[in-house]
């Protein structure tokens, strides 16, 4: 596995108990797969360490996006290695106008967009796109990094001088309702298995709280069909998530990810088969998990800071993931979870974890 943080820390500890065997690559071995499984130390596009990671290992699958495609494909073009999921749709993944071409392509709705490579070529899409728009990097871009929020055209010396270093895409700025994404996952015979709809709450722009499953049957229909169809598209193998807007009771997809989603974490509580099994017996050429929910599940991203242990731990029912990463502003630290009879108890739940955790959030379900 390239990336050996908390997603593949969390890949590693589903399939060890399928008898499945890790490597791990990344820059560090403080990391936290590190703490259960051997990581190869040094760049992700070392081909000396990609080449070995590929010679002891029967698949490679990635936990983040931000990898080199062309080393993977040159490190393992002499090897049996299969890569999954298909460097095609991390490819995809990792530009943003080539995701929104892609939504294009297949007949999902996204926002109006345009490529911009120079000054001149911000200002017609503005010109034609409108404001309020969001001007992006075109790569390197998470967790609401690499983007700026137009709202006036004076604003565009600003962003330029900002982000104008690299290729960027300007889109249109979506006054949207509220935020949903859904998961899936694909064998390597092409069966597929879909998992619920997720209702996300961000801040700053960062995930916060998902809850699922969200009751919004049409959306999910819709949502599951257009992931479906991308799945397709690429003949993926593993998890796949996508992102939407609601917009006035319609989706508009925002972005896709290649790998398991932090907003399917409930899933390891909360499903009959969490997203890292499914992502590893899918790789690993193994039967499909039911990805059936178990209740009605909460996930809480503990940001920045870890909360007191003996303070979450008393709250009946939580499902305490420490990562054990080194606190830091905007961090990924670890998540809880909470899976209830019902959306209403699930929902009040989630109020007053809230409360405690993110007194600034305001939540309405």
């Amino acid at each position: 596995m390239v990336g050996a943080g908390q997603l593949g820390a969390m890949l590693g500890l589903a399939g060890i108990p399928l008898g499945l065997d890790f490597l791990f690559l990344d820059r560090s071995a403080d990391t936290p797969a590190g703490r259960f499984a051997p990581v190869l130390t040094g760049d992700f596009a070392d081909q000396s360490l990609l080449r070995q990671l590929a010679e002891r290992s029967e698949v490679i699958t990635f936990d983040w996006e931000n990898i080199s495609v062309e080393a993977l494909r040159s490190a393992t073009r002499s090897t049996r290695t299969r890569i999954a999921p298909p460097l095609r749709a991390l490819a995809a993944a990792q530009d943003r106008l080539v995701e929104k071409r892609t939504f294009e392509r297949l007949s999902i709705a996204t926002t109006r967009f345009a490529p911009v490579d120079s000054r001149r070529m911000l200002e017609r899409a503005i010109a034609r796109i409108g404001l309020p728009g969001v001007l992006k990097t075109r790569r390197f871009g998470y967790d609401g990094k690499g983007q700026l929020l137009l709202r006036r055209p004076q604003d565009c010396d600003q962003a330029w001088q900002r982000l104008g270093s690299a290729p960027l895409l300007y889109e249109q700025f979506v006054p949207f309702d509220y935020e949903v994404s859904i998961l899936g996952v694909r064998g390597r015979r092409g069966e597929t298995a879909i998992y619920p709809l997720n209702r996300n709450y961000h801040a700053d722009g960062i995930l916060r709280l998902t809850l699922s499953p969200w009751q919004a049957p049409q959306l999910l229909r819709a949502a599951a069909a257009h992931l479906k169809r991308v799945l397709e598209a690429f003949d993926y193998v593993g998890v796949l998530a996508i992102e939407f807007f609601v917009h006035q009771g319609r989706l508009i997809a925002n972005e896709m990810a290649p790998r398991v989603h932090n907003s399917g974490h409930w899933s390891i509580e909360g499903a009959l088969t969490s997203q890292f099994e499914n992502h590893v017996r899918a790789i690993a050429g193994l039967p499909l998990g039911s990805t059936a929910a178990r209740g009605h599940a909460l996930m809480i991203n503990l940001i920045g800071q870890m909360p007191p242990r003996d303070a979450l731990l008393s709250e009946p029912g939580l499902h305490l993931h420490d990562y054990g990463k080194e606190p830091r502003h905007g961090r990924k630290l670890g998540h809880c979870t909470v899976v209830e009879t019902s959306a209403a108890r699930r929902n009040s739940r989630a109020r007053a974890l809230l409360r405690r955790l993110y007194p600034q959030l305001s939540f309405k379900a």
